[in-house]
């Protein structure tokens, strides 16, 4: 996601998300994933406060471990699913979706989001794929900016 300033653009997203978040009061997790595999930065809980260093280890660049962070995300969503079966459980994915990987839906997940920064010269098409496979909501970065900003 480094071309065209993507991943500056998924941050973006994500703090303008954690912001909605505290606002609401929505209990609220972030796992991240990037060339290290992926990484549990926040929650669940409902934020009070944003922290930037959540976010400085993120890179782009090497590959997209879609699967680690997946999986990360199917084990909190089952935990959770357990603890608060009458709760409603989003996931969110941002990604460029440049992966051979096509993981499983998370069980858990109710409802999800595959926000895409597939931006390439030739567009791969892979989050849009994944997100119909999964019968989830498929929505381009830009686009999701476009609405967030009015």
């Amino acid at each position: 996601m480094l071309p065209h300033d993507r991943l500056a653009l998924a941050k973006g997203l994500i703090v303008a998300y954690f912001d909605h978040a505290a606002r609401e009061r929505v209990e609220t997790a972030l796992i991240c994933f990037g060339g290290n595999g992926a990484a549990r930065r926040f929650g669940p809980a409902v934020p009070r406060w944003w922290n930037a260093r959540w976010l400085e280890p993120v890179d782009g660049g090497g590959g997209t471990p879609l699967a680690d962070g997946i999986a990360a995300a199917a084990n909190l969503l089952a935990r959770d699913a357990r603890r608060a079966p009458d709760k409603q459980h989003w996931l969110w994915v941002l990604s460029d979706g440049r992966t051979r990987e096509t993981p499983a839906k998370p069980a858990a997940a109710d409802h999800v989001v595959f926000v895409d920064f597939d931006d390439g010269a030739v567009r791969i098409g892979r989050g849009a794929r994944l997100a119909d496979a999964w019968g989830a909501q498929w929505v381009s970065a830009d686009a999701l900016c476009t609405d967030l900003a009015g």
